[in-house]
């Protein structure tokens, strides 16, 4: 996917970013506005996505991503389901509650690297000094690398645990299904390209 900045809109109210992500070398992208507001005291932010051309293939997530310093944020505390990781497809043993872990903790140590460690439900979650209220209730994940990085790894040896918390605060997540070693997510657990408004306010903690 590329990222392109279509326009940065400041005014007396609100800062307004307008861009839009698209598959290299196709006809279809998502037209993305990103509008922050202030109290003074908490930051929000409000994030429209609406998408363009035919898609036929699912979005793997929707949501916003962000860094965080390791020195700071080696700890997560979130209302919402755990303890474990849960997506669309499986969440059966997700309970709702209040949990705490260690950003390794987070992290589900699968043989092959794939995607892992997101907990679903979430109403807030707290690391690193920040705190960041849902609108709906969101996927929160953090881990010491990317997606990028986890995408390209092969073993777990080859992840490098960096100086950055990567934190990902999904609106929506892509079924996980057993690709790894057998099928893909049932049709119901895709995660389709369609206009959708969400968002997160930030603030400190107590």
């Amino acid at each position: 996917m590329r990222h392109r900045l279509d326009g940065v809109e400041p005014a007396d109210d609100a800062l307004t970013v307008r861009t839009r992500v698209a598959p290299a070398g196709r006809e279809l992208g998502l037209r993305t506005v990103y509008r922050w507001t202030s109290d003074g005291t908490r930051l929000k932010l409000t994030v429209s996505v609406g998408p363009e051309g035919d898609w036929t293939m699912p979005l793997p997530r929707i949501g916003v991503r962000f860094g965080l310093a390791g020195e700071s944020a080696g700890h997560a505390r979130w209302f919402g389901g755990g303890p474990g990781e849960a997506y669309p497809d499986t969440r059966a043993a997700s309970l709702l509650g209040r949990w705490d872990a260690s950003i390794e903790e987070l992290q589900t140590p699968y043989v092959r690297p794939q995607e892992n460690g997101a907990r679903a439900d979430v109403r807030w979650a707290e690391l690193g000094g920040l705190r960041i209220e849902g609108d709906p209730a969101f996927w929160f994940s953090a881990r010491r690398w990317t997606t990028e990085q986890l995408d390209a790894a092969r073993h777990l040896t080859d992840l490098t645990p960096g100086d950055t918390v990567w934190v990902n605060l999904d609106h929506g997540q892509h079924g996980i299904g057993s690709q790894s070693c057998g099928p893909g997510p049932l049709p119901q657990y895709f995660l389709n390209a369609e206009p959708v408004e969400f968002s997160f306010v930030f603030s400190e903690t107590d």
